[in-house]
């Protein structure tokens, strides 16, 4: 894996980290590579039970590295899987709760993968922008789909026509992010947020991260599927744990769960 991506595993968490400041932590073919080796291996792994995706202070990411980007453009001449797909794939498949640690710049990628994760958090010092049309681009993996229905047409209009900037503020206020947290103290907050998941029924959080993520469709039929799931949920040793914890007012251990 490159030193340009590191990966931190404690408490059930698992830490992937954009480490190329210097560069502004703009993405090449190899860093993408990794990313998607440390999501896709987190995802086999009953240990992990929450993925963080983070930069550097003062910096999430600038998007991709345009000299490595010119050199082989992804979904051009066919070949093997483009790194970046990889990586989305993986990220869109992962199973286990991504959360996002947003302080600084998040351009065009670094703001496409924001909306296939699970929870986003940002420092007041972010900005969002994802300028596609104005590299004479088109916009990227799902977001001119995802970016309208979380803001209306209009607004995600401002970002995927006009490649406009966002700072957290308009972020939040549109919720494509969840919340705007001090500089000082953010990796902690945010990891603490990921240890409260890490802490849960994993195969719970999992049946709801599924739900969360499962297209439109009837009403009706969704409450079917629901009830499946929750009477699935009631015959698992989860359940047992929980309701015992419950009688016994104690806090639940789901350490031994995968």
């Amino acid at each position: 894996m490159t030193d340009l991506i590191t990966v931190n595993d404690a408490d059930g968490v698992r830490t992937l980290r954009f480490n190329r400041l210097d560069k502004k932590n703009a993405i090449t073919r190899a860093m993408y590579a990794a990313m998607a080796d440390g999501l896709e291996e987190a995802n086999t792994r009953s240990d992990i039970r929450v993925v963080v995706i983070a930069g550097g202070e003062g910096c999430f990411s600038a998007g991709n590295d345009m000299m490595d980007f010119m050199e082989a453009p992804p979904h051009i001449g066919g070949g093997e899987t483009p790194a970046v797909e990889r990586f989305m794939v993986a990220l869109m498949g992962c199973e286990k709760p991504v959360i996002a640690a947003v302080d600084g710049l998040a351009v065009g990628i670094g703001t496409t993968l924001l909306l296939h994760c699970d929870l986003v958090y940002a420092t007041n010092r972010a900005m969002f922008t994802t300028p596609f049309v104005n590299l004479a681009l088109a916009p990227e993996f799902g977001s001119s789909q995802i970016l309208p229905g979380i803001v209306g047409r209009a607004v995600a209009s401002e970002m995927l026509l006009l490649g406009a900037k966002w700072d957290a503020k308009r972020a939040e206020a549109k919720n494509l992010i969840n919340a705007v947290l001090p500089p000082d103290g953010f990796e902690a907050a945010v990891q603490e947020i990921a240890q409260q998941i890490a802490q849960l029924a994993p195969g719970a959080v999992k049946t709801a991260k599924m739900l969360i993520n499962l297209p439109p469709e009837d009403i009706k039929e969704r409450i079917v599927r629901e009830g499946g799931l929750f009477a699935e949920q009631l015959r698992t040793d989860e359940f047992k744990e929980a309701a015992s914890a419950f009688m016994e007012r104690r806090a639940p251990d789901f350490s031994k769960f995968d």
